[in-house]
């Protein structure tokens, strides 16, 4: 392999990390989907925000102002993330828990926006969910900084 041809590719792969790309999660998760597939079941935002790592608006959910006991789940796949019982106000404008349920989600580095986050994402479809910060409230010290349009929240039965 010539130097021309070791620096295009190293190219690409910079714009692909630089970009936030899914390359590489195709087949790692339970669930998967063709885009098309994506496309027909999710919202243009929804599809937006989970499967192209897109962040919705700060104060734009509706989510914020949930306070019912219930379960949120993945508005990709509907399996459950976190409980009403650990959502609180971050004061960030985007719904946030400070512990996930059991097996409910996967991590990764994102260095995009020139920055090192952790991204949460759904363990089953590989939904982008958002971040996770170390200054949240007792007793995990975590802050699970969720897109609203990538969760539906499910009211506990009566």
């Amino acid at each position: 392999m010539d130097r021309r041809s070791i620096l295009k590719y190293a190219g690409f792969s910079a714009i692909g990390l630089a970009t936030g790309s899914r390359a590489g999660f195709a087949g790692d998760f339970e669930i998967t989907k063709t885009e098309a597939e994506w496309k027909a079941l999710l919202a243009p935002a929804q599809f937006a925000v989970l499967r192209e790592e897109n962040t919705e608006p700060p104060n734009s959910s509706p989510l914020l102002d949930e306070h019912r006991q219930g379960t949120f789940t993945c508005a990709g796949c509907d399996l459950p993330l976190y409980s009403s019982d650990t959502k609180y106000d971050s004061g960030t404008g985007w719904p946030s828990f400070y512990d996930v349920l059991p097996d409910a989600v996967g991590k990764k580095e994102d260095n995009t926006f020139f920055t090192t986050r952790t991204e949460v994402h759904c363990r089953r479809c590989g939904g982008h969910l958002g971040h996770v910060f170390d200054d949240g409230p007792p007793p995990t010290g975590l802050r699970y900084c969720m897109n609203g349009l990538a969760l539906k929240f499910v009211p506990a039965s009566a």
